[in-house]
Order: C-alpha cells, then structure tokens, then sequence
C-alpha cells in the first residue's frame, strides 16, 4: 500500500492527537520518573505515529503491514505505561480515559488496515 500523503490518514492523525496528549499527561508525573515512566510514555507514543508515517511511505502493503504491526506493540506498550501509572496513583482513571480510548481506535483502525489485501 503506497500512500501518498500519510498526513491524510485518519490513523496518523488519532496517533498525532495521543502524542499531544501524552505529552500533557506526562507533566503530572512526578519530576522523579521523567526518566522513567515520562520519557517511555513519550517515546511509546512518539513510535506509533512514527511507525504508521513510515509504513505509509513504504513501497508495499506487506511493508505497511508490517510497521502497522510495530505501531500497535508500542501501543500496548503505552497502554501498559498508563495503567502502572494508575495502579501506582500517579494519574486518575479521568485523565488516561482520553487516551486509552484513542488507543483503542488506533488499534481497531490498524487491524481494519491489515485486513486489506498485501502486495510486494
């Protein structure tokens, strides 16, 4: 799947927004884990766009596919980060509700994408 412009992509763009997001949310932490959980947090967010941006510019489906598959690991990866940080008592179940729902989208927009057919 060649994409011509990735910024179009509905997918791109919810993963940008979770970005925003986590970036703001990371500011709650305390100053002791922003090189812990905070930088993670960010970089786990920053690889979803990333890898769905890169995976877009690819020459094939089969490669899109594939860089849609690291995008979602690292969105487990931020899903994970956020509930440590709501067992841990850092953030609310108010303040991840936002970004957990965009994962969930992020996640089904992917695997809606995956279903289409790969080329070389």
């Amino acid at each position: 799947m060649s994409v011509s412009n990735y910024q179009d992509l509905k997918i791109w763009q919810k993963a940008m927004d979770l970005t925003i997001e986590i970036y703001r949310l990371v500011k709650l932490l305390p100053k002791e884990e922003l090189f812990g959980l905070s930088n993670q947090m960010r970089r786990a967010a920053v690889s979803i766009a990333s890898n769905i941006a890169e995976g877009a510019g690819r020459q094939s489906s089969k490669e899109f596919h594939q860089f849609l598959k690291i995008a979602r690991g690292s969105a487990a990866e931020l899903e994970t980060q956020l509930l440590i940080c709501l067992r841990i008592g850092y953030l609310s179940n108010e303040s991840i509700s936002n970004p957990l729902n965009l994962l969930t989208e992020i996640s089904r927009m992917s695997s809606k994408l995956m279903t289409y057919p790969q080329t070389k």
